[in-house]
């Protein structure tokens, strides 16, 4: 399989929903948004999103199978597995904020091997494949150098399911406060961490996502050059989006401590 080149035609598709959700904005009325749970919000544009992607990808890679958090076709297991989300921000794109993405992983056997995010406001297309490196608008990418977490800015995305470790999360983000320049918060964690992998940002971190969430994104990082894990310093639940912590080496290595010690 040549990794190269399906990025390439993935990539081609991802750019073409992102002009029907670009089309969409400001368009979708306050009756047609439903909650799926509170603080999750779903509008025809992330179904429809969806099931273009889903037909566009099934046409690159015949045979391969998805998991896609709009649940528009059967969620499988298999070979070759598309993980998708076709509309990251949902809030934001429906209040009219400039930060929402598509964001589509593949994994090979489990593996990632292959990432795409799309921010579509500023139409910059994040992407890389396995040992092929990481590119912005086709440009190679790589993690910050800035020199540990005193030069740091961080990102994160607030609680806003799981309220248990709160309490844990607050005092890390004081200790990150009193010991970077600064935290931000996008509301679009697939942005964040394409952001980390550019090397905008030196470290992002969030518990309780889902894998469409960081699948893509944490390729990137990965390709360029950077580390993923969970609050432990594993990787079990780093990937299915339960606990993800991603930075440039040297910002890990600074806070991989903090974190296990509060949420330990």
């Amino acid at each position: 399989m040549n990794l190269s080149d399906l990025c390439t035609q993935t990539l081609a598709l991802v750019q073409e929903v992102a002009v029907f959700i670009s089309n969409e904005l400001g368009k979708v009325e306050t009756i047609e948004v439903k909650a799926e749970q509170f603080n999750n919000l779903v509008s025809y544009v992330d179904k429809t999103s969806e099931q273009k992607l889903i037909a566009g990808l099934s046409e690159i890679l015949p045979g391969s199978v998805f998991l896609a958090e709009e649940q528009t076709t059967e969620q499988a297991q298999g070979e070759w597995r598309w993980i998708i989300d076709p509309l990251d921000g949902t809030t934001n794109f429906l209040h009219q904020l400039p930060c929402f993405a598509i964001s589509v992983g593949l994994e090979h056997h489990g593996e990632m091997v292959l990432g795409v995010v799309h921010e579509i406001s500023r139409s910059e297309s994040f992407y890389g494949w396995k040992n092929g490196g990481a590119y912005l608008n086709g440009k190679r990418i790589q993690v910050s150098q800035r020199n540990g977490l005193k030069e740091a800015l961080i990102s994160t995305g607030f609680p806003y399911h799981d309220f248990n470790r709160i309490e844990a999360y607050q005092k890390v983000s004081e200790y990150l406060m009193r010991n970077t320049r600064g935290i931000r918060r996008w509301g679009a964690a697939a942005v964040d961490l394409a952001y980390v992998a550019c090397g905008r940002y030196d470290l992002f971190f969030e518990y309780h996502l889902q894998p469409w969430d960081v699948a893509a994104g944490g390729l990137l990082i990965l390709e360029a050059g950077g580390q993923v894990s969970d609050f432990q310093g594993g990787k079990e639940k780093c990937w299915t989006g339960e606990e993800m912590l991603a930075g440039s080496p040297q910002v890990m290595a600074e806070i991989k401590g903090v974190f296990a010690e509060y949420f330990g």
